[in-house]
């Protein structure tokens, strides 16, 4: 297994360290996980295609650990998971010189995601283009303490801003290619979750960011063997 694959499913997730416990799932050949954040305002999945296990479910509690683990390791590295009485207990890694035994946590452990089985209706769909995901990286490095963003549209003009107030403020405007079916009052998700959502997936081309004005948010992704879901919920100000 090339050991940049599975970095690239975990930092798809993990988010630099924001979101920690998860349940992998092996089957049918990909390696799925949903996952929830601490603070409730961002859940999702990620599943990676050609991943050659047996079907197994595992906890893994501390992701951070587990990449910093996998770092000192090769790029090829051979892959399994040990079991005791068919309990998976453990990762193990060896790129030929190395070996590394990543524990793994009790399900019970591993926060449960909700099931999104009745999403609100949608109404405004905003193209995120490779211009548009550099620029909002660079907007919220320049603004580091504004945790969320706020998009707002009138008069058929479509913004999302940073540090948006009713006061005079620091604030990055941007412009955004929005298709909306009435003026949309401002509304606040996570700009912290944003941003390392869109580093994650950096190297798509294009991706949706849809907004129900119910207070919800959904980005899609598709990028090679990888496919990405995230929703955000609103943030009251």
């Amino acid at each position: 297994m090339e050991k940049q694959k599975l970095n690239r499913f975990v930092s798809k997730y993990n988010l630099a360290g924001l979101v920690e416990s998860v349940k992998w799932e092996s089957k049918n050949g990909s390696l799925n996980t949903a996952f929830i954040s601490d603070d409730k305002s961002v859940l999702g999945s990620v599943s990676m295609k050609s991943f050659d296990n047996s079907d197994s479910s595992f906890g893994v509690y501390d992701t951070t650990k587990l990449t910093k683990m996998l770092s000192v390791l090769g790029d090829a590295v051979d892959f399994s998971i040990s079991d005791i009485e068919g309990k998976a207990v453990s990762l193990k890694f060896k790129d030929g010189s190395t070996s590394v035994n990543y524990m793994l946590a009790d399900l019970s452990v591993i926060p449960n995601v909700p099931d999104l089985k009745q999403l609100p209706n949608f109404d405004v769909e905003i193209k995120l283009d490779s211009n548009f995901i550099s620029k909002f990286i660079r907007a919220k490095g320049a603004l580091a303490d504004e945790n969320n963003f706020t998009f707002t549209s009138k008069n058929g003009k479509s913004q999302i801003i940073l540090g948006h107030s009713n006061i005079n403020t620091n604030r990055i405007t941007i412009d955004v290619d929005a298709t909306v079916s009435a003026d949309v009052n401002a509304i606040s998700f996570s700009a912290t979750y944003l941003k390392e959502i869109l580093v994650a997936n950096k190297e798509a081309s294009d991706a949706t960011l849809n907004i129900s004005t119910q207070g919800l948010a959904h980005i899609h992704f598709e990028v090679d063997e990888y496919t990405s879901d995230y929703y955000l919920v609103e943030i009251q100000s």
